[in-house]
């Protein structure tokens, strides 16, 4: 692992825990303060806070361990278990999202009218919050830190449309607005955990990273005068950052041992700008038969 990569993970993993306990204290002071002002949307993001606690907590202890290097258990390393972080996370907000909604939905037909003044006081605090939280992962750059300051960013909207919502209600007698906004909290949240559920699966089951063709690739490489053609490639990722690949090359003559280690060195260093970090290279020669299928 590269001090840079060394770096950043021990930055994401220190956000992550701020970013917890920041959410986790948060999430104690919304709860008390959703049951007194009588506010279902105030409620229901203290839910999709205390969801976020979880997640925050999953995704920092997961961090945590996808800094380890590999073992005989893992041969790649650690660091698939951050998708593991943001997967548990996704389930948590969703079912989250589900009470949300069961619960909102009566209020619709007979609303309660809550306490504005109250709820003015607690937007107030959720957007310095959580808004101090998003500043602090903005920059972070593994998918398990974009999923969490992804959360935190729809905490500050949420407590926006709260403040605004709050307001009205002062001046204005809709007791109907609070339902109506914590039906909104909960749909943003359902599209925002379908996306993210639909990221995490494309790189569990092994997908090709977007942004990167594994046909652009197999012809920057043939484009190498010693190569000949080249079969059975594979490109995936392990997080969403590792890029991994592996491919067959059919070289165009017999080489010795250093012509070819010249050419994989320069292959190497092809791949790198495709932002590959781990390359396995078989050569092959044109009278070879490859038993694997696809050849």
């Amino acid at each position: 692992m590269g001090h840079d990569h060394g770096h950043h993970h021990h930055h994401g993993v220190k956000n992550l825990k701020l970013a917890f306990f920041l959410n986790l204290g948060f999430t104690v002071i919304e709860i008390i303060g959703g049951l007194f002002t009588n506010s279902v949307a105030i409620l229901s993001d203290a839910l999709h806070d205390l969801g976020d606690s979880l997640s925050l907590g999953l995704s920092w202890y997961f961090q945590k361990l996808s800094g380890k290097g590999r073992d005989k258990t893992f041969s790649y390393g650690y660091s698939r278990f951050s998708l593991l972080g943001a997967v548990i996370n996704s389930v948590v907000l969703f079912t989250g999202s589900g009470i949300i909604i069961y619960e909102a939905i009566p209020r619709l037909f007979n609303p309660e009218q809550p306490d504005a003044q109250g709820m003015m006081y607690l937007a107030i605090l959720g957007i310095v919050i959580n808004g101090a939280a998003v500043l602090k992962l903005r920059k972070g750059s593994s998918i398990n830190e974009e999923v969490v300051s992804l959360h935190l960013l729809e905490d500050v909207l949420g407590w926006v449309a709260v403040l605004i919502g709050s307001i009205i209600m002062r001046y204005y007698n809709l007791p109907i607005i609070d339902p109506i906004l914590s039906l909104c909290i909960a749909i943003y949240i359902l599209y925002n955990v379908f996306m993210n559920i639909k990221k995490s699966f494309r790189i569990i089951l092994q997908g090709t990273p977007k942004g990167v063709e594994i046909d652009e690739i197999a012809d920057e490489i043939r484009k190498n005068a010693a190569i000949k053609d080249i079969h059975d490639c594979h490109l995936w990722s392990m997080d969403g950052e590792y890029y991994i690949f592996s491919a067959h090359l059919v070289v165009t003559a017999e080489k010795g041992m250093e012509e070819l280690a010249q050419i994989k060195e320069e292959i190497r260093n092809l791949l790198k700008s495709f932002s590959i970090k781990h390359a396995t290279i078989e050569f092959e020669t044109e009278n070879e038969t490859c038993e694997l299928e696809h050849c």
